[in-house]
């Protein structure tokens, strides 16, 4: 308990400042105990909902942060959650409203505190792009992992390893993202199936960028290892981690205001979930967690598909963060649980080869 206790002191200290502090700002806003409590409740939800999204954010984060060196992983910890909480968390949602409205920064934030209801109604406009961007991003992230022709562990065997099969096609998954955005886009008014398009198109570039830009940097540090020297960036691995946790970002940002239309009481429960990520990645790399259980990064990256799936059609049909949560934390706790069921098996498969007599 003291191990893993250690792994998220930070986070709970952070957790209750970002309480605290939100119980100031009811206090001085509405200047009673009620409305104290309904911000401080707020807050908490928002908290509680965050967290629950975030779990397959830590694992795919892990899972990239183990293949690079200890420099680059301590600048992710330290300067990429800085980005995410303050970058997605509080400057995403005002720079949208200063494009979209077409005002500045401070006038954005002026809007935001002035007139919360429609600081909302600019942000939830945006919603069409958004879901475009970040579902078809969350998508290729999540198939890339399965058209993976050197993958030979699978968790839902029959349909893992037919996808396999099809991983020497080349580019097959951004041909099934497309066929998706494209196919949302139908059901879409030719104004917002534009948008929609264009947004999902860019979601696709960036993350053939980002991965351009990993490749290029692979390369590089194989001329020089070759060359004798030793030396190992993270940079492409940093990027594409900040491009990620922004597209998880997306959906909580635009469903925050479901709960509330202050971009400060927004702010303060969605950092808290940040603050978590970083927690949870730290104890996923340090622990080794992924290589005791086997299947769970399938389990975080088919609720990686399942997110991206529903970003995208999310551009039609509402669908409550709830039941985005609820899945990925399923999906995740079936992998854990099968993950722990093979670690038992295997134990009682040796421990019979070693007995006496076998």
């Amino acid at each position: 308990m003291q191990t893993l206790l250690r792994y998220y002191t930070f986070s709970l200290a952070f957790t209750a400042a970002c309480f605290a502090l939100a119980a100031w700002y009811g206090w001085v806003s509405t200047g009673s105990i009620v409305g104290m409590l309904s911000v401080l409740w707020i807050v908490i939800v928002l908290s509680i909902l965050e967290v629950s999204l975030s779990f397959d954010n830590a694992v795919v984060n892990a899972t990239v942060l183990r293949e690079m060196d200890p420099v680059w992983q301590q600048r992710f910890l330290t300067i990429g959650i800085l980005i995410a909480v303050f970058g997605m968390r509080i400057v995403f949602p005002i720079a949208i409203v200063s494009i979209a409205a077409q005002i500045g920064p401070w006038d954005a934030v002026q809007l935001s505190l002035g007139n919360p209801e429609e600081y909302e109604r600019i942000v939830s406009g945006a919603h069409i792009g958004i879901a475009g961007f970040g579902g078809a991003f969350l998508a290729m992230v999540g198939l890339t992992f399965f058209f993976d022709e050197e993958k030979d562990v699978h968790w839902i065997h029959a349909l893992e390893q037919s996808i396999n099969r099809f991983s020497s096609v080349p580019a097959v998954e951004i041909g099934l993202v497309l066929l998706l955005v494209y196919g949302v886009s139908t059901m879409l008014t030719p104004d917002d199936a534009l948008t929609f398009l264009t947004a999902g198109l860019l979601g696709l570039v960036t993350f053939i960028g980002v991965h351009a830009i990993g490749a290029i940097i692979e390369q590089r540090e194989a001329r020089k290892k070759a060359a004798g020297e030793i030396v190992r960036s993270g940079l492409g691995g940093f990027l594409y981690l900040e491009v990620l946790d922004a597209s998880f970002s997306f959906d909580g940002v635009i469903g925050a205001f479901a709960l509330s239309n202050n971009m400060i009481v927004i702010a303060i429960g969605l950092s808290v979930g940040a603050m978590f990520v970083r927690s949870m990645t730290i104890h996923l790399v340090r622990t080794g967690t992924l290589a005791q259980y086997r299947y769970l990064e399938h389990g975080a990256f088919w609720a990686i598909i399942v997110l991206g799936v529903i970003m995208l059609v999310s551009a039609r049909y509402h669908i409550p963060e709830t039941i985005t949560g609820l899945i990925g934390a399923v999906l995740i706790g079936l992998s854990l649980w099968w993950s722990i069921r093979h670690n038992r098996a295997e134990r009682a498969a040796n421990a019979a080869a070693t007995e006496p007599g076998a």
